[in-house]
């Protein structure tokens, strides 16, 4: 029925053939009505299969001609199934994405007979949004030559896609949406400097295109000037989907259409700001904005862009007008007149609860009655209080001609509107507005962020003087036993950024005091989430170093570790997250450990060991890498070595131990990054050595040891160097005893990708390093588990005929031996590596997620639903990505 699916263009002669050869059969499945595909998402695939074959280039007629036939047979049945007729209209859009496949279709009377809109009508089809879609998609994926635009115009296309754009379906009217903007921007005219050197039959063809373009603007144009303004509130989604054209096209067009476009709506967007409709505020915006930047861009903003944005900078609906000014801030337009009115409106709500004369003295501002009123309202109130605290940083940071009034009375306020919602003071303004706010937990939120973002301010004339009461208004937050846990969290976080950006001797005993005893009595709340919080805040003041001049001797080691102890693991985890930053100078130091120490190792072993949950034991693991990380030398020779790096490296073994052989992925390649540290300080200075990076960077999960900072191994060259490059046997075998060789070749085996994949990196640096100059150095496997799958790679490889492993003196294959050793350069040479790597780099459903398996799963599930035996309803189970 079909033509033959041999390839016939040169320019696809490295597409799959396979696939290609199964295309008859496919589409002869497709095109036959009733039958079942794999799932829903078949025809999808297929399409993007085929869009991939179309941006390669060259026609997709031509290399799978059976096509053809497949798209006739489909749009002259108007019984097939819709989603088939849908994805139909779609492929043949792309066919003819090319002149030359648009000219096969149009020959073949199939382009007329696919677009056809009163003949899908007529059919009943229409009112399906899913054949709607595909008509519209189809055209989008047609419309991308001067031909394409012709036969659009030609067809009379534009009415009933304008018609489209409101569509009752949300789906279908989007598509329109942007197929429309689609037709203006691509078909735009460019410039006549562009021109020059065409021959006169280009010439002619750009000025026919563009006198169709021009003609299709002035449709579109007139359609939008009469649609954009709501003759009653149920249009109001039309007008909500005209301006987010608008504003697409706004963005993206050349400066004729834009004009051309500004002018026609200019009066209609007038209209729309008088009204005031909140709901259109903000695509109201998203309009004037576009054409404001784009002016502002490329020359002096246009009047009626500049007033259509002073009316919205004045309307008279509080809610939209500071949605209004918070979208021109956003944008960050450094309008002076614009900026400055932005700043007013957005502060007025402060200005008002706080009662901080904010917008200066002796003025009232023309909306205060207005946004007083809108305050009275809960709902209305938070929401715009929300919005006001949300600018409020970035208005601070904005040059002195247009803040109305200095920046340490904007923290001020902001401390008075926190006090005022934890009910401990109220304002002078109006009550009805503070008891609105007392115990909002959103508004808290709000305010707390905006005080940790005013840090920025530090330096600013009067903010530095308000760190003492900064920190009362926070210590007292922390206090409240009414405190919401993300509240508490957020008044932990701001007190660590101003503690960083502030003179901590300007802080009273008496606060520093209050500190410690509301941190002791957190550590213990009955909310693992407080338990958290406050765990999390000693290790950031570690890290920041402000705890010992923040407070002072507070036992912070003996605190966190007694959340070791803690129930919930995140506590468990981050408790060992903080110890790891609190101990990290005397690590660096070198300093020697104390009993408490090591009884804190004991017990991160323990947990390692024993926890239940993956996050502690992530977390110590990470604990080890930044202690060998921050650690001077790990050699029990050097003699720098301590009691603290002797431990440590008695502690290695262990942890590489159960590292490796935990069932949480994570802490297995949390592992192998110790193993890689423990490579780059064995054979630092190897030249042929060629470590991943000498600067790692901290992870950015909650429960990483070391968090927004790099850590740098300590390396040592010269003598430490020479005696690499003369006793590689000494190193290896070294990295055997502590387990790091064992380490690596459980990971290469292991279930989990990420695993095996840095396992398989790290073997092959280790096989590139040593090559052949560490003969003899043998490893143990276990006759069980990782090392079973070990000796049978390396059985296999015996067997196909490779190199003997040497196992030091003896060789270890049968099954029945015990545990066995390997020689460690003969065995890297064996594993395979390069071929795993290649394995483990590809996704790991690089097979099923292939055009290949789609096509013979829509083979096999028709061919299990035609089977006589098939029972109704019995699932077919198929490998469709």
């Amino acid at each position: 029925m079909y033509a033959d699916g041999s390839l016939t263009h040169t320019h696809v002669s490295t597409m799959d053939r396979e696939c290609v050869s199964l295309l008859p059969a496919v589409c002869e499945v497709l095109a036959g009505s009733g039958r079942s595909l794999p799932d829903d998402t078949s025809l999808e695939k297929l399409l993007d299969w085929f869009t991939g074959l179309t941006k390669a280039g060259g026609s997709l007629l031509e290399a799978c001609p059976c096509l053809l036939d497949f798209i006739s047979a489909v749009v002259s049945n108007t019984a097939s199934d819709p989603g088939v007729l849908s994805f139909t209209l779609k492929l043949a859009g792309l066919a003819a994405a090319t002149e030359k496949g648009f000219r096969m279709l149009q020959e073949s009377s199939l382009l007329d007979l696919v677009f056809n809109l009163q003949r899908w009508q007529e059919a009943g089809l229409w009112e399906d949004p899913c054949l709607r879609i595909g008509w519209i998609q189809g055209l989008n994926n047609l419309l991308l030559h001067p031909k394409a635009l012709n036969f659009f115009v030609q067809s009379d296309f534009i009415e009933p896609l304008l018609q489209l754009q409101t569509d009752t379906s949300l789906f279908v009217a989007s598509a329109a949406n942007q197929l429309l903007a689609h037709i203006l921007i691509f078909f735009q005219p460019v410039s006549s400097a562009g021109c020059n050197g065409l021959d006169k039959k280009e010439e002619d063809d750009g000025r026919t295109q563009t006198s169709i373009h021009t003609a299709v603007v002035m449709t579109i144009s007139q359609y939008l000037k009469e649609s954009l303004v709501p003759k009653e509130n149920k249009q109001l989604h039309q007008s909500l989907q005209i301006l987010k054209l608008l504003a697409l096209l706004l963005t993206q067009a050349g400066p004729p259409l834009r004009d051309k476009l500004l002018q026609t709506v200019s009066n209609p967007l007038e209209e729309l700001v008088a009204a005031g409709c909140s709901q259109l505020t903000l695509p109201l915006m998203d309009v004037i904005l576009a054409a404001y930047s784009r002016d502002s861009d490329e020359r002096a903003p246009d009047q009626r862009v500049t007033r259509l944005l002073s009316s919205m900078l004045n309307i008279n609906k509080p809610s939209g007008l500071i949605h209004a000014a918070a979208a021109f801030l956003r944008r960050g337009h450094r309008n002076t007149v614009h900026t400055a009115r932005a700043v007013r409106i957005l502060l007025l709500p402060l200005d008002i609860i706080a009662d901080h004369t904010l917008l200066g003295t002796n003025t009232t501002d023309e909306h205060q009655s207005s946004v007083l009123e809108q305050l009275k309202g809960k709902t209305s109130c938070i929401s715009l209080i929300c919005v006001c605290l949300t600018n409020t940083p970035q208005i601070t940071l904005m040059p002195s001609d247009v803040l109305p009034c200095p920046p340490d009375l904007i923290v001020t306020a902001v401390l008075s509107l926190l006090r005022i919602c934890s009910g401990v003071s109220s304002s002078t303004g109006c009550s009805e507005v503070c008891r609105n706010v007392i115990g909002s937990s959103k508004v808290q939120k709000c305010a707390l962020e905006a005080l940790e973002a005013l840090t920025a301010l530090n330096s600013s004339p009067g903010v530095k003087e308000k760190i003492n009461d900064v920190f009362t208004v926070l210590i007292k937050y922390l206090d409240d036993p009414d405190s919401d846990p993300t509240v508490l969290h957020k008044s932990y976080q701001a007190l660590v950024k101003w503690s960083v950006c502030t003179d901590l001797s300007l802080i009273t005993d008496q606060l520093r005091q209050d500190l410690v005893e509301v941190v002791k009595k957190r550590v213990c709340d009955m909310r693992w989430e407080v338990r958290d919080s406050t765990v999390e805040f000693l290790g950031h003041l570690q890290e920041c170093d402000v705890s010992e001049a923040l407070l002072g001797g507070c036992c912070t080691t003996h605190l966190l570790r007694e959340a070791l102890q803690d129930t919930e693991s995140y506590v468990r985890a981050s408790a060992v997250s903080a110890l790891a930053k609190t101990l990290a100078h005397s690590w660096q130091q070198g300093a020697a450990l104390g009993q408490e120490e090591g009884e804190i190792v004991s017990r991160l072993l323990e947990i390692l060991s024993q926890d239940t949950e993956g996050f502690s034991r992530r977390a110590v693991v990470r604990y080890f890498i930044a202690w060998f990380s921050s650690s001077p030398s790990h050699s029990p020779q050097s003699s720098v070595a301590t009691s603290c790096t002797s431990l440590l490296m008695q502690c290695v073994p262990s942890v590489l131990s159960q590292g490796s052989a935990d069932l949480d992925w994570e802490v297995k390649v949390h592992t192998l990054e110790l193993v890689e540290l423990l490579m780059d300080e064995a054979f630092s200075g190897h030249r042929r050595y060629k470590k991943t990076s000498d600067t790692r960077q901290a992870p950015s999960h909650p429960y990483g040891v070391v968090s927004n900072q790099a850590f740098t191994l300590h390396t040592h060259t010269g003598q430490h160097t020479d005696g690499v490059e003369s006793d590689l046997s000494g190193v290896l075998n070294n990295l055997v005893e502590l387990g790091v060789v064992s380490a690596m070749l459980s990971g290469l085996v292991d279930c989990d990708r990420p695993v095996g994949l840095r396992a398989c990196r790290l073997l092959i640096t280790l096989r590139e390093t040593v090559a052949d100059d560490a003969v003899g150095v043998s490893c143990e496997l276990p006759d069980r588990g990782w090392g079973l799958e070990i000796r049978k790679i390396l059985g296999v490889k015996k067997s196909a005929g490779a190199r003997e492993v040497d196992i030091a003196g003896k060789r270890c294959f049968n099954d029945d031996s015990e545990d066995c050793g390997v020689g460690v350069c003969e065995a890297l040479r064996s594993l395979g590596l390069d071929e795993r790597l290649d394995v483990l780099t590809q996704s790991s459903d690089h097979v099923h997620n292939s055009p290949l398996s789609l096509l013979q799963d829509i083979l096999t599930a028709s061919a299990a639903h035609t089977r006589p035996d098939t029972q109704a309803g019995e699932e077919v189970i198929v490998d469709c990505y």
